[in-house]
């Protein structure tokens, strides 16, 4: 259960950073979407990687669906706060 807790809050933090790095792109700030860009790719790797690591039919399928309502739950903070940008 703990693993899939941190596979939630991991989805909702790749997310968010994934969103604001879209954000810096779009606005030509190039080192905050480089570091973002890094943190988003790091983490999506590490989480699929102890996935697949640690793979059971049920388990993992559960785990991987904890994670996208993750991701999901993070692209929707991050357009709702717009953190460091003034539109």
């Amino acid at each position: 259960m703990t693993q899939l807790i941190i596979y939630f809050l991991v989805g909702v933090v790749q997310d968010f950073f994934f969103t604001l790095n879209s954000r810096y792109v779009a606005k030509d700030k190039v080192l905050p979407a480089v570091i973002f860009s890094l943190l988003t790719i790091l983490m999506s790797m590490l989480v699929l990687y102890n996935i697949l690591k640690e793979i059971d039919p049920e388990k993992g399928i559960i785990s991987i669906v904890v994670y996208s309502v993750g991701i999901a739950t993070g692209t929707f903070l991050a357009m709702k706060l717009k953190i460091g940008f003034k539109d």
